[in-house]
């Protein structure tokens, strides 16, 4: 990417000249970090008591849990550079380890819990799908990972929900 550190430079002191906006940043990577575990958690609690520890329950586990695994292997075995690693920057959001930023796992993890909660709730999970893509953009503007690298943690989660839980 030619021209990242220009861009990168002209949003990072768009942000950091407005308080709010980056508090809004870093609040918004916390909370969805919070929620989305929380929000996993009911819908295998409420799945349990509904039906008991039937095959519903163990579907949205093994589904986002296979998902992740094999996602974790893939992003250790391409290692790409995040960033703040390549360019001259000091990331926004406080930094993850080194390597390994694609695809995002964040994003991955939000999209594939919105996916199991579509299978729930379609209204529930559209609201999540939204909040996954704008966890994606607050960790390309915080700087620990490229926009391809939330793309592709995206698509991943969209493709494996789908095959897994809308087919």
């Amino acid at each position: 990417m030619k021209n990242y550190q220009e861009w990168y430079d002209y949003m990072d002191a768009n942000i950091k000249n407005k308080p709010f906006l980056l508090s809004l940043l870093r609040t918004f990577n916390r909370f969805m970090t919070v929620v989305m575990p929380i929000v996993y958690l009911t819908l295998l609690a409420t799945s349990y008591f509904q039906e008991g520890l039937g095959e519903q329950v163990l579907i949205y586990v093994f589904v986002p849990a296979t998902g992740f695994v094999i996602l974790s292997l893939l992003r250790k075995k391409i290692n790409a550079p995040r960033p703040y690693e390549v360019w001259d920057i000091t990331p926004l959001l406080d930094r993850d380890s080194p390597g390994q930023s694609m695809p995002s796992r964040h994003v991955f993890s939000a999209t594939i819990i919105s996916m199991a909660c579509i299978h729930a709730s379609l209204s529930l999970g559209i609201i999540l799908l939204v909040l996954s893509v704008l966890l994606g953009l607050v960790r390309v503007l915080g700087g620990v990972h490229y926009p391809k690298d939330v793309v592709v943690g995206y698509i991943c989660a969209l493709v494996w929900g789908v095959i897994f839980f809308l087919c």
